[in-house]
């Protein structure tokens, strides 16, 4: 029985060949987190490959199938559960031209870890990676210095990349940073603590998973409940039944707390919070569940119940950190559908403040077309106001995509500013 069901998403990045599938095989080898039937198919794989031993890579090949054949170059998610808690990995590509499937694959992580290979150290993209981390406010990054073997395991080559890491980390908002020196084909620091390198005091990277305080990742201050749809059996014993259900977004609803009705601005407090059939005294992002109010407002869809002395700010006008996930580029003034918890509005594109050379991480406020894979600071416009935080306030109700009407393909997810 676990006694722990916190759940942890950390995404993986790195370049090319810095050991990201190896890693994830080690990680999940060492872990004992995989089937019998798999590991004996990859042991088979492994001899027929002429490999002495296990060849982790192929834990996650699959997906490199896919990637050579250019079926898909997606994120590929992987999990496993230890007795302390429940992981979710997210493989991301490491090529440039996939800026767009990192950013998908990070936006839900509570630890980025970054792979960067010790021969090489920091590199263009580390830089890069790091910074994505950095905007999609990832609260944890762990650096894990991989390929530690074939550099004699030194801990002088170990500290000199730190420093370069934190050079550029500095300029980055970035609370949490910590550094592994490993090498995942041996399995030093993945799960097991190494002996080859006895200058590390830390503690390998499964432990550091483990054991990371998440539980302040949650915005718990403000109350934000975007309503999904209202409920209304009407059957016996819930004739009068109106309860409005969707998913906490953020901070703590109380069974008799002042709240107040975005965007009409009623005001009402909570009757009561039910799970299931079940009554509930509070309830907690990221909980689902139906709420019902002391009096009769006119709710629906799209609609936010919020604490009356903690309200988000109703925009129309909003300046957003956009990253633009689809292959044609972004038609000016054209309109967009703009999904925001669950609110869909119309929107449009007014302005490009200025576009990322993700290389160079400059702003460039000449260049004002969107292309695939573009991060850009833009001024959007709805029909009707949004009920928004700023997105290093809360993840939830900081965060839209945008939609095309005519395709009806996700064009763009953004951050609001």
């Amino acid at each position: 029985m676990l006694d722990n069901n916190q759940l942890l998403r950390f995404t993986t990045a790195g370049s090319v060949d810095d050991g990201k599938s190896t890693l994830i095989g080690r990680l999940l080898y060492d872990s004992k987190s995989i089937f019998e039937d798999q590991l004996e198919a990859i042991e088979n794989t492994s001899k027929k490959k002429g490999h002495e031993g296990v060849d982790l890579a192929l834990f996650t090949d699959g997906l490199r199938d896919e990637r050579e054949q250019g079926i898909t170059i997606d994120v590929a998610y992987r999990y496993f559960t230890t007795p302390k808690r429940k992981f979710i990995i997210a493989d991301t590509p490491g090529h440039i031209q996939y800026t767009r499937n990192m950013v998908t694959g990070a936006s839900t992580a509570n630890v980025a870890t970054i792979l960067i290979d010790a021969r090489h150290g920091v590199i263009e993209q580390t830089k890069r990676h790091a910074f994505i981390a950095s905007l999609l406010q990832i609260p944890h990054i762990i650096v894990c210095v991989n390929k530690m073997d074939l550099v004699d395991f030194s801990e002088d080559v170990f500290n000199k990349i730190v420093s370069e890491f934190e050079e550029v980390s500095s300029k980055m908002l970035v609370k949490d940073v910590r550094f592994i020196p490993m090498s995942a084909l041996l399995g030093d620091n993945v799960v097991n603590k190494s002996e080859n390198m006895p200058w590390y005091q830390g503690a390998p990277m499964l432990h550091t998973l483990e054991t990371m305080h998440i539980s302040s990742d949650i915005n718990k201050v403000d109350a934000r409940f975007p309503v999904q749809t209202v409920i209304r059996p009407q059957r016996e014993g819930f004739i009068d039944y109106r309860g409005y259900a969707g998913r906490v977004a953020s901070g703590i609803l109380r069974k008799g707390d002042e709240v107040t009705v975005m965007p009409s601005g009623f005001t009402s407090k909570v009757k009561s919070i039910n799970l299931h059939d079940k009554e509930l005294e509070e309830a907690y992002a990221p909980m689902s569940v139906s709420i019902t109010l002391e009096d009769d407002i006119d709710i629906s869809r799209g609609d936010m119940i919020v604490r009356s002395n903690n309200k988000p700010e109703p925009s129309q006008d909003i300046e957003v950190m956009l990253c633009w996930l689809n292959n044609s580029a972004a038609k000016p003034r054209a309109k967009y559908t703009i999904k925001h918890t669950s609110n869909d509005q119309k929107a449009m594109i007014k302005e490009v403040v200025y576009k990322y050379d993700i290389n160079t991480l400059e702003r460039n406020s000449e260049d004002s077309d969107l292309a695939m894979n573009d991060i850009a600071k833009v001024k959007i416009r709805t029909t009707k106001p949004l009920m928004i935080d700023a997105y290093r306030e809360n993840r939830t109700t900081g965060s839209i995509i945008l939609v095309d009407d005519a395709t009806n393909e996700t064009v763009a997810a953004g951050m609001i500013v």
